[in-house]
């Protein structure tokens, strides 16, 4: 395809807009209080307020991260640059094509361009890695990744073959606020929120391994609760689907949420057909609140209501957690939850690491709670419990490796929000 068939592809109305506003990393030349009415990025840095581009706008700080754009902002801000350099038009629509459909590790590695505009890119943009602390496989072909983020906090991410699928378990968060009883995450607490691209380059850093891993699937299991980081998740759902991004069909891509009820409308309000996961674990608010916390402010029934009103099939996700959740009477209140709002039901076993004073059902429990939420008229799968040799528990391998630390409170992080 050449530049101006990529341009067109990607929205050229958007291209030279003397009105559109300008990401972090812009000031212009008129402003004289940079931070006035700044809020906070989602790394906890100081952001300065948006102003509309004009002439006189240059760029002051640090480089432009190109991996926290759009792909379409990221062709516009690129053919700006080019236009300066009196570069050809079609040399944008190549930077972009190295960012997410082929990418390159640095500028450097773009060799369609010539050696003295790299170096000039490289002094003007940025394209941060994610840095792979370790790396761990198991026996059934499972792979676990911990990343070091920019600021030396860490995240896990995992990859999960089956068949000629391969999923990828990424995360929203480092750490998480929900203390949910049965999670390692949820006991490291809320460390912060993870900015768009190191949401989207954790599939990214897939495509750069040797030889590389073709995600085909992902889902937002990880850690951290996405909906509570919903502007990032946000614009890294738009990167992960765009056909100039990362190209992965919105079918083929799942959030999971505890009930955070504003994201669940604002996922449910994007016109693609992401899917939804609702982590429900117990039956009854009663126990839920027990199990998870956050059940106080969003008990069963609202979420359940929002499940009904969201336009596709929702997942409900329940841990099998041994004489707690996994009675009889469990799976009758169960079935009935899920016919209310026709959602299928992932029975998940408990993977011990992660929960060390939980046990989880035996595989005999759990097949019995599956027939009886079939017979209940209830699609029901067990997930297949995979990658228990290399602490796959999610937040298992990080604590192990970093310890717990001290959680912070979510309001010390200007960026934990919901639609």
């Amino acid at each position: 395809m050449n530049g101006e068939s990529y341009i067109r592809r990607l929205g050229a109305g958007s291209i030279r807009n003397p009105h559109r506003q300008l990401p972090t990393g812009h000031i212009c030349k008129r402003d004289s209080e940079l931070f006035e009415g700044c809020s906070r990025d989602a790394r906890g840095s100081p952001a300065p307020a948006r102003h509309t581009e004009s002439l006189d706008c240059i760029i002051m700080t640090a480089p432009i991260n190109l991996l926290d754009l759009t792909p379409v902002e990221a062709l516009s801000r690129l053919d700006d640059y080019m236009v300066a350099k009196e570069e050809p038009g079609y040399r944008a629509a190549q930077v972009v094509r190295h960012l997410w459909e082929k990418p390159a590790a640095d500028f450097g590695a773009m060799t369609t361009l010539p050696k003295l505009l790299r170096s000039a890119l490289s002094d003007r943009f940025s394209i941060p890695r994610l840095e792979i602390v370790a790396r761990q496989r198991s026996t059934d072909g499972t792979e676990k990744f911990l990343f070091r983020l920019p600021d030396g906090q860490q995240i896990e991410t995992v990859a999960i073959p089956e068949g000629s699928r391969l999923t990828l378990c990424i995360s929203s968060q480092a750490g998480c606020a929900l203390q949910c009883a049965f999670c390692a995450t949820g006991r490291m607490g809320f460390q912060r929120n993870l900015a768009a691209w190191e949401i989207a380059a954790q599939v990214r850093e897939m495509a750069l391994l040797e030889p590389p891993i073709a995600v085909t699937n992902v889902v937002f299991m990880g850690m951290g609760e996405p909906m509570m980081n919903w502007i990032a998740v946000d614009r890294a759902l738009t990167i992960l689907n765009s056909p100039e991004g990362l190209g992965i069909g919105a079918r083929h891509i799942t959030v999971s949420t505890v009930g955070v009820l504003p994201g669940i409308i604002a996922l449910g309000a994007r016109p693609e057909q992401f899917r939804l996961a609702i982590s429900i674990h117990a039956p009854s608010d009663e126990l839920r609140r027990e199990l998870m916390p956050v059940n106080v402010k969003y008990p069963l029934a609202e979420v359940l209501e929002q499940a009904r009103l969201f336009d596709r099939r929702v997942t409900f996700e329940y841990v099998m957690l041994g004489g707690v959740n996994d009675a009889p009477e469990h799976a009758s209140q169960l079935a009935a939850l899920a016919r209310s709002c026709r959602a299928f039901v992932n029975l998940i076993p408990l993977h011990e690491g992660g929960a060390l004073e939980f046990k989880g059902s035996p595989p005999e429990r759990i097949s019995s709670f599956a027939r009886s939420l079939r017979d209940a008229g209830v699609e029901v799968a067990i997930r297949k419990s995979r990658g228990k040799d290399i602490a796959a528990a999610c937040g298992q391998l990080r604590v192990e490796r970093l310890g717990r630390g001290a959680p912070r409170r979510p309001d010390q992080h200007g960026e934990v929000n919901v639609a």
